[in-house]
């Protein structure tokens, strides 16, 4: 028996590194989507399939015992895997696992959160083939968080696994990790509290993603924001973001263009004074994008990746996807996706995967 799951992208609408020191972050789930294929088996093996490349181990209740060693393309995916299955302290039968690739953009990571959406479509697997009480969205924000040594906010995983627009603070896994060193993780995930996310209404306008051209380290710039930001500064950061996202969801949610324009301005201000997260790039974009008409903000870390737009109409939206284009950004329309889910028909390629 097989199952195949599907789940969106994201993009943050506010709360960039504010989610990181106590804030509240508003992301959207986009698509493209990407899909896995699941498939039980008889025996205890566990194979996990990519584009290319094949890791297989066999499943204990102390994880998984790997054949090899885990290559970076595995990282997050195997890790997912590892975990749940020490989550659950006892044998179970294998499985196989085919994951999609996550779509890019000539070449390069378009910052959709394609690890994140990975780590929950890993969790929901093993969910589902074990049909054991596992939460996936808990399982999925310990591993993603787990395979980056405890960094991250994990506010993709929330809105790949939820879909929509989510409200989220920082879900803390420190202890979750922990427990999952000492081998306590089955009744530290049961007592462990629940995610703080909230979906909210869609926005009203139409939304568009630009490119910068380069891939930006969300690490990287982190740790040097870090190094030279205080508990003050950050928390004077964190405020300001604060109000200023909940500015910006009610402009979006009420249909305000005015107010959504404002409020992304001044959300952009307050990203680019902390420094590195500026990028020509991305000032090329929003200045493009008010020309034309529209507004918008970086989506995620900046030093790279894209922005976040939003247009008063359709017309407006079309004509700016084509203004960006001849000057050289990739852009396209997103709009609200569900989150994590199990998809009616086949997937010929995954299927042809497991089969070889």
């Amino acid at each position: 028996m097989e199952r195949l799951l599907s789940a969106p992208g994201k993009l943050f609408v506010s709360g960039e590194y504010a989610v990181l020191w106590g804030g509240v972050a508003r992301v959207l789930a986009v698509g493209p989507r990407a899909n896995a294929l699941v498939a039980r088996r008889s025996d205890r093996r566990v194979e996990l399939h990519l584009d290319g490349g094949r890791l297989t181990g066999r499943s204990t209740p102390l994880g998984v015992n790997w054949d090899e060693p885990v290559t970076r393309p595995f990282h997050f995916v195997s890790r997912t895997v590892d975990l749940a299955l020490r989550s659950l302290s006892r044998e179970v039968s294998g499985f196989s696992v085919a994951f999609a690739p996550s779509p890019g953009i000539d070449g390069h990571k378009p910052g959709l959160g394609s690890s994140a959406r990975a780590c929950v479509l890993a969790a929901e697997a093993v969910r589902w083939v074990t049909e054991a009480g596992i939460d996936a969205l808990k399982l999925a924000l310990l591993a993603h968080a787990e395979a980056q040594a405890g960094k991250g906010s994990g506010g993709d995983v929330a809105a790949s696994f939820a879909g929509g627009l989510v409200r989220y603070r920082r879900y803390e896994v420190a202890g979750l990790i922990e427990a999952a060193k000492k081998n306590v993780l089955t009744s530290a995930l049961r007592q462990a509290p629940p995610v703080d996310v909230a979906r909210v209404n869609a926005p009203r306008f139409p939304c568009v993603y630009a490119f910068s051209g380069q891939s930006a380290s969300t690490t990287s710039l982190v740790r040097q924001i870090e190094a030279t930001w205080n508990d003050a500064r950050r928390a004077a950061f964190v405020e300001q973001s604060d109000g200023l996202g909940e500015a910006l969801e009610l402009a979006l949610l009420k249909g305000d263009f005015e107010q959504t324009r404002e409020a992304c301005e001044a959300l952009q201000d307050l990203l680019f004074s902390l420094g590195p997260t500026r990028a020509e790039s991305l000032e090329r974009i929003v200045a493009l994008a008010r020309a034309a008409g529209c507004t918008g903000k970086q989506s995620g870390a900046g030093g790279g990746d894209g922005c976040l737009l939003f247009a008063p109409d359709e017309t407006t939206a079309k004509a700016l996807i084509e203004a960006l284009a001849e000057r050289g950004f990739a852009a396209f329309r997103v709009s609200p996706e569900p989150g994590l889910r199990g998809e009616p028909g086949p997937d010929p390629t995954l299927a042809g995967w497991l089969e070889g």
